[in-house]
């Protein structure tokens, strides 16, 4: 089953970095339905994943690119939307899982 997952500020940069369509991937969050019109203005409503923390799953694909400290592969956002404000570690080829 697939859901709208919806990524902000830090995790929206490593999702856009390391994630592609399909990737296996540990997601919390909050459901947010939001109301819209359409062009024919008709109202629709979508239910979407507001996410908080993510982790990515899975086997590393043999074409991942390796770049210097994008951060931890577990990350999660304060209540405030950013994300957390202790140092990340430095990425190793273990942590990455694909």
């Amino acid at each position: 089953e697939w859901h709208r997952v919806v990524f902000y500020r830090r995790l929206a940069e490593i999702v856009g970095q390391y994630l592609k369509k399909g990737s296996q991937v540990y997601v919390e969050g909050r459901l947010r339905t939001r109301k819209w019109q359409d062009r024919d203005g008709q109202e629709r409503y979508t239910t979407e994943i507001e996410a908080t923390e993510m982790q990515m799953l899975g086997p590393k694909p043999a074409d991942a690119k390796m770049e210097p400290s994008p951060g931890p592969g577990r990350q999660r956002q304060d209540e405030s939307g950013g994300a957390g404000s202790a140092a990340a570690p430095k990425w190793q080829d273990d942590d990455i899982p694909f």
